[in-house]
Order: C-alpha cells, then sequence, then structure tokens
C-alpha cells in the first residue's frame, strides 16, 4: 500500500500558513484518513521530520548546505551558483527549490506540446521514504557522490511543493513544528473515536518512545492491542516528571503524608537497560548516550542482577581524590567524539539509582514506589560508584528538612520526595505531585530557577549591534500543547554565548509566530520552540504583557520574571520538559504567601 508524497507535502505547506493549534489538528486528522494504515507510521515519521527516532542511534541523512546545492543544481539543470543567487533571494534552500521547479516545469511546458501533455512520475511516500533511509544509511568511500545522486533524483521527480517538502526534510528545517501532543490528537480522532482514546496513545507512546510504531499499532490492530503494550529493553521509556515545591509541609499534605525523600543530584539523568550482556544507557532526551559512558556500561552489566532490566538513575561526576560530588557541567567533557578512554580517567563518574521500571518480562511502572524500590534493592550489588540514592522515610517536616540540609551539604542539588501510596506508579512522561522537587537557591528571592523555551528574539544595540541582545522565553503549557511567553532575558549572557546566537538560531527563524506560541509581545523575530535555558530572576511577578496563565492570577495578566537572568542552556531537556505554566502559578502563589507571612505585624 501507498500514497503520493503530494498529499504529505501539501498539507505541510498549508500547516505553515495557519496559526491555530486546532487547525493543525484538523488538517493531521485529515491526512490520516487519507494513509493507508500500512504506511501510517512513515508518514507520523515524515511529518516529525525523521526517519525513524532519535534513540535508535541511527545514521543522520549527512547532507549538508553545499551538497543540497549540488543536488538541486543537477535535478533543475542549472548551475550551482543560480541556486545560490536564488536562496539569496527567496531567504532558504526549500523556498529556493520550489522556486526554480516552478521556472523549469513552466519552461519545459513550453517546449513542445508532449512536454505539455507529459504526465510527471508521482513520487510516492513508500519510495520517497525508502530513498532518504538509502541517502543516510550510505557510508564511507564515494558516500557523498552517491548521496548526491539519489538525492538529486527525488527532487527531479518531485513537483515544487514536493522539492520544498523534501529540501526541508533534508536540512531538518520544517518550519511548522508540529508536536507529539498534536499528533496524537490526531491519531485519537482518526483511529480511537477522540478524547477516551488519547490517554490510551500516549501511555503506549511514553512506554515506547515511538509514534510511528505506536499509530501503525493503532491503525493495525486497534486501541486493544494499544492497551496492551509495556516496557521493552532496549527501547527507551520517557521519564516521569516532577512537580516543584519550597515548604515541607505542604510538600507531604500533597503527597499524602509518608515519602521517600532522596537525594536530587546534580548530575545527568540515566534509564539504564540491561539484557544479559548487552547494555543501552539513554538520557533524559532519549538519546542514546552508552559511548560517553562505557564505565557505566560496564558496572550495569556486572551490578545489575537480572536477565533483563530497566533502571533508573543519576550519573554524577565525582572528585577521585576528595569523593566530593562535582556539577553537571563537568559531564560535558563526557561528550567528546574522540578519547573518551581520556575522559573517563579524568572525569570519573559514580551512578545514584533510584527506580525501577522493568524486570525479567514484568512491567514495574503499574507498581507502587515501595514496591518499585524493594525490587530494586534485591537486583542491585552495590559498589560505591554504583549504588542506590541516598535516601529516607518520612512522615515529618522536620526529618524533611534536616534531609534536605544534609544532601545540600553532600554535594547534591536538593531533594527529591516521592508519594508511597498505592497509586504512585511510574507516570512515564507525565508531571505531577507523585514526585515533588525540594530546592533552593539561596543567592536570590526567587525561590528556584525555572527552564523557559526561546520563543524569539530582539535585535542587540550599543556593543551588542549586529547580534541578538535579548530572547523571548516562554513556559510550556501541556493542557493546551503551547508556548507561554514569561519573560524577555538579556542579562546572564556572556560575550560568547551573544556570538554565538546567531548561527545557533538562524535555522530556526521565522517569518511568523509559530502557531504553538501564544504571545503578545512582538520581538524582532520570532524562533521555533526548540532552546530550552535555565533561567533565574529576583522574583515572579503578574503582567499585563505576557501570556503563561493569563487570566488565572488577575484578569488580563500573566505571570512574568522580573530581573531574569540567563544561567545556561540546557541541551538535556526538550521544549516540552521546560517549566510548566501551572509551576510557575504554584511558584507565584507561595512567593505570595512568603511575603504576606513576612509582611504580617508582630503579635502586641
Amino acid at each position: 500500500m501507498d500514497m503520493p508524497l503530494r498529499i504529505i507535502a501539501e498539507t505541510i505547506d498549508r500547516l505553515e500558513l495557519i496559526s491555530a493549534r486546532t487547525q493543525m489538528v484538523a488538517l493531521l486528522t485529515n491526512l490520516f484518513k487519507q494513509t493507508p494504515p500500512e504506511i501510517i507510521d512513515k508518514v507520523v515519521y515524515l511529518i516529525q521530520g525523521v526517519l525513524w527516532p532519535d534513540w535508535k542511534g541511527m545514521p543522520e541523512i549527512g547532507v549538508g548546505e553545499k551538497m543540497l546545492i549540488k543536488a538541486i543544481s543537477i535535478a533543475c539543470t542549472i548551475p550551482e551558483r543560480d541556486v545560490e543567487k536564488t536562496v539569496k533571494e527567496v531567504g532558504d534552500l526549500g523556498r529556493a527549490v520550489e522556486k526554480l521547479k516552478q521556472i523549469a516545469g513552466s519552461k519545459q511546458a513550453g517546449v513542445t506540446l508532449f512536454a505539455f501533455t507529459q504526465q510527471q512520475v508521482a513520487l510516492t511516500v513508500v519510495n520517497t521514504y525508502n530513498t532518504l533511509v538509502k541517502i543516510a544509511m550510505t557510508q564511507g568511500e564515494g558516500s557523498k557522490d552517491l548521496k548526491i545522486r539519489l538525492l538529486s533524483g527525488l527532487l527531479k521527480e518531485a513537483s515544487a511543493k514536493e522539492a520544498k517538502f523534501i529540501v526541508r526534510f533534508v536540512e531538518g528545517k520544517q518550519r511548522v513544528g508540529i508536536g507529539d501532543a498534536t499528533i496524537m490528537d490526531a491519531l485519537a480522532a482518526t483511529y480511537g473515536g477522540g478524547v477516551t482514546a488519547r490517554p490510551i496513545i500516549e501511555r503506549a507512546y511514553n512506554l515506547r518512545s515511538d509514534l510511528g510504531e505506536v499509530a501503525r499499532i493503532l491503525a493495525l490492530k486497534g486501541l486493544e492491542e494499544l492497551k496492551r503494550v509495556k516496557p521493552e529493553v532496549g527501547v527507551p521509556i520517557r521519564p516521569m516528571l516532577a512537580e516543584r515545591l519550597s515548604d515541607p509541609r505542604e510538600i507531604l499534605a500533597k503527597t499524602g503524608g509518608d515519602a521517600f525523600v532522596e537525594f536530587k543530584y546534580d548530575g545527568e539523568r540515566a534509564q539504564i537497560h540491561k539484557k544479559g550482556d548487552k547494555v543501552w544507557i539513554y538520557s533524559r532526551r532519549l538519546e542514546n548516550i552508552t559511548r560517553q559512558y562505557p564505565d557505566v556500561e560496564e558496572m550495569a552489566a556486572t551490578h545489575i542482577k537480572a536477565g533483563e532490566a530497566i533502571v533508573e538513575g543519576e550519573i554524577v561526576a565525582y572528585d577521585p581524590e576528595t569523593g566530593e560530588l562535582k556539577p553537571f557541567q563537568e559531564l560535558m567533557h563526557r561528550k567528546r567524539k574522540h578519547d573518551i578512554h581520556l575522559a573517563i580517567k579524568e572525569y570519573p563518574v559514580r551512578v545514584f539509582l533510584f527506580d525501577l521500571l522493568y524486570l525479567d518480562g514484568e512491567d514495574y511502572t503499574v507498581k507502587p514506589l515501595p514496591q518499585r524500590r524493594e525490587a530494586l534493592e534485591k537486583i542491585i550489588d552495590k559498589t560505591e560508584d554504583f549504588t542506590i540514592a541516598e535516601y529516607i522515610k518520612t512522615s515529618t517536616p522536620e526529618d524533611l528538612e534536616k534531609f534536605f540540609l544534609e544532601a545540600i551539604s553532600e554535594g547534591a542539588e536538593g531533594v527529591m520526595v516521592k508519594a508511597l501510596h498505592k497509586d504512585a506508579i511510574y507516570q512515564a512522561g507525565v508531571r505531577g505531585w507523585l514526585w515533588i522537587k525540594y530546592k533552593r537557591d539561596y543567592k536570590s528571592e526567587m525561590a528556584d530557577t525555572v527552564d523557559l523555551v526561546v520563543v524569539g528574539a530582539f535585535h542587540g544595540k550599543g556593543r551588542r549591534g549586529g547580534k541578538y541582545g535579548a530572547l523571548l522565553m516562554a513556559a510550556y503549557n501541556p493542557d493546551k500543547d503551547v508556548f507561554e511567553t514569561v519573560c524577555k532575558v538579556g542579562s546572564g549572557f556572556k560575550d560568547e554565548d551573544l556570538d554565538k546566537l546567531p548561527d545557533m538560531l538562524k535555522p530556526y527563524v521565522r517569518d511568523r509566530k509559530h502557531p504553538r506560541v501564544l504571545a503578545e509581545m512582538e520581538p524582532d523575530v520570532w524562533i521555533e520552540p526548540v532552546f530550552v535555558a535555565e533561567i533565574i530572576g529576583a522574583e515572579l511577578t503578574l503582567s499585563p504583557i505576557h501570556t503563561c496563565a493569563k487570566g488565572l492570577l488577575k484578569p488580563d495578566a500573566g505571570i512574568s520574571i522580573r530581573f531574569p537572568r540567563f544561567i545556561r542552556w540546557r541541551p538535556d531537556k526538550r521544549p516540552e520538559d521546560a517549566t510548566t505554566s501551572q509551576e510557575l502559578v504554584e511558584m507565584y502563589n507561595r512567593q505570595l504567601k512568603k511575603i504576606t507571612v513576612e509582611q504580617a505585624p508582630e503579635a502586641p
């Protein structure tokens, strides 16, 4: 079964012009209804802008701008300099190839009556997808020429809109930014009967991290089969997320009284999969990071006493001379592609495990935390470098606070407080009150840093002339699957940060606001929501020009940050992992409560 590529290309073209998420869902639903169930996975991947999930660790397409220009030149039978000239005129390679194909088509049609009436060979989804896979898998000597031949062949057969779609796909620069939640809504509307199916689709996706596979199961086997999906070793599970509070009494009230309180280490969250002697390690963003941690791979193979298991923990750098834990930034040295054996010696790590998700055929995500922790303790042969995270069980705010201070003194950044009741299951991909972060920043009135998404940029002035001087930042609203603006941040950046910004943001610049962005402040440049940054500020305040939680606390006002300051980029987080609008509401209310108490007059 197959379908014309034209249907996807036209859908993407329409999506680029719309401004409402409901319209995005409607267009995708219409696309899925036209898609044969046998190829729904390929259609989902193509609209996601991928050939497969990133965690599979397969080669990227590997075609840069120069190779693309050459392929377009061959396909349109024009010199490369003419392609480059057109790119400068229209702004990007996608629009350039669309324009050149339109010109070439009109010229060809005018040559002869035969050429005018000749039917172009229609590209299909399957042959396009398979060719793109072949381009990605082509490696080694002569691969560059073969990639160009394959790509130019595709572009030659493509219509103008199809060519634009293919070029932007290869560049990784589709301009519509369709979120996973939007695709799931459309799948539910197409195959599952709407809102009742949506949680089932999301649960399966959270366990398999492969929206194409989930769509294929749903389309071919139905909703009941999707309900039976469980974890699989070698396939990363989307991580459970936490809310945040800074009052021990309020935290314990949220968790139901009793709780595990464990160190929150300043490291890299890791999901470790073991099957026999084979080990995979996945990051918070589900990237396969096994290559960066061969020492952890060996530890897991040796010290996880199970045939098959999926465990979760934190990888933390430490000083071998003092045993002191080092901050997250030290782990970035493990990102090097070469001489990893040297990085192991220079930046040794320890692993602190805190959860069990799967064990020898049994799905532990559906079991409450005490059962998961008990089973985890039994299968881990603990050593100094591979062990269980430090934790206590408590029901008193005093013990929680004491343990928090102990965590800080030991080099942790705070504690995680986790509910123990019967409903405290592992909610993959979900943020909720079963897990609560308790952190504190003593240098600011704002109780904690937040992670916000770049959605716009402002041109710099004075010393920052010719660069971006500030960024428009937004929180994520998971209920609406949109990004709501919080602040404009221009301080905290080093000169080298500002120097890198134009090239870093260039591929994601848009000529109009992204459909998933709610903003009333108008930046000089709109940016696709891709990059996450850690931000701190003096306090949270209300603003009539920002849309975060607008109207929830006060009519016509949203939450903003006073005196925001850039701390660092968070490449380990997806935009959807950013601080939520609801979290900021909670933070604002706690801040307000604190101010009220501090300003209250003393009793006579």
